[in-house]
């Protein structure tokens, strides 16, 4: 989403050993959400008002949170999913105060406006994966990229959601400072057939899961007249942005694929609720991912790898992980053989993720 992000790392003492579930700069695994989408039952209208028996029935997320973990959002926002044998489904509700807006081309920047924002990774390896984002408008702006932004991917800006329905419902009045707004909405059907770019699985992906990130923009306003802007200071520069998300990332940064959250893909319908939880194996990826970044910010500045103070060791629901780098020609690869699957896993230079089975 950002082409001007920021990248913190936090290092730690090489000696000190993971224990429990663990602690991530991201912040912990076991505070990383998941969510259970059902099958809809019935035809759904996109218009951005759900009011759908499934739509009723199916459960609302738990409410955003900041996007670094650690301060509250000034307005609530939830979404819920559902899925059929065509599209995946999204309606999202974000309470605001002055609903307003002014972009109207498509992938245009849109999170110049306030906006609600889909991140789509199916197979979870943290490449090729879609973005999606949408105004009060229902101004559009979707992209593919091949890898994020750390590792210098393709930005396929003209890449389309061929087939995408999406619809805006306004609890208020649009552009118009004189009163007080409650929410907008943004109900958004996905073809499974415009998915599979990204995935080299099968859709709908039903028992299984998908890491996905749900992330909104909103700006502080100033009025020139009776026409909303973006705020500025005395300098005349920009106020930042607020970053809301389902699932916190730890960083001002939504293009860290391997902290999103988990969505699961029911066989059931709403009214027969399942329970989900996040595979254990999922804890070491984690972790590896938690000293590739370290890796990467030394390679990439020219330091020997044999310098960085990491973690190749560590205790993971009370079973041993032992991480192995091997430096390649032009980079590098960490891999860890898992204690949950005895598969090897494996993380290469450029941040892509592979699952092999152990010989």
């Amino acid at each position: 989403m950002r082409v001007f992000i920021f990248y913190i790392f936090f290092f730690l003492i090489a000696s000190t050993r993971l224990q429990a579930q663990g602690s991530y700069p991201g912040g912990t695994f076991e505070k990383v959400r998941s969510y259970t989408t059902y099958k809809a039952t019935q035809l759904l209208q996109i218009d951005g008002l759900a009011f759908e028996q499934d739509w009723e029935a199916a459960p609302w997320s738990e409410p955003f949170v900041d996007i670094e973990g650690h301060k509250v959002p000034k307005y609530k926002t939830r979404m819920k999913m559902l899925w059929d044998t065509d599209h995946l489904y999204v309606y999202a509700q974000l309470e605001e105060p002055h609903i307003w807006g002014d972009l109207k081309q498509r992938d245009t920047v849109i999170f110049y406006n306030n906006d609600f924002e889909i991140f789509i990774d199916p197979d979870g390896d943290t490449h090729n994966y879609i973005e999606f984002e949408v105004n009060v408008l229902n101004t559009v702006w979707d992209l593919f990229l091949t890898a994020p932004y750390r590792n210098n991917p393709k930005v396929l800006n003209q890449f389309n959601l061929q087939g995408l329905q999406s619809a805006v419902h306004v609890e208020g009045t649009l552009n118009n400072p004189l009163d007080q707004d409650r929410f907008w909405a943004v109900e958004v059907a996905i073809p499974w057939k415009a998915l599979q770019e990204a995935s080299s699985g099968r859709v709908p992906p039903v028992g299984e899961f998908w890491r996905m990130g749900f992330s909104r923009v909103h700006w502080d306003y100033e009025l020139q007249g009776q026409k909303y802007s973006r705020k500025r200071n005395a300098k005349g520069t920009y106020l930042p942005e607020y970053n809301w998300v389902w699932s916190a990332q730890g960083v001002i940064n939504m293009h860290e694929p391997e902290k999103w959250g988990y969505v699961y893909f029911s066989e059931n319908t709403p009214m027969n609720k399942t329970e989900f939880e996040i595979p254990k194996q999922e804890a070491l990826k984690w972790f590896m991912y938690e000293q590739y970044r370290k890796l990467l910010a030394a390679y990439k500045n020219n330091t020997p790898l044999a310098a960085v103070s990491w973690q190749p060791q560590g205790v993971l629901f009370g079973k041993e992980v032992n991480l192995k780098l091997t430096p390649i020609p032009n980079g590098f690869i960490l891999s860890a053989e898992s204690p949950f699957t005895h598969e090897i896993l494996q993380i290469n230079t450029s941040g892509k993720f592979s699952t092999y089975d152990n010989p």
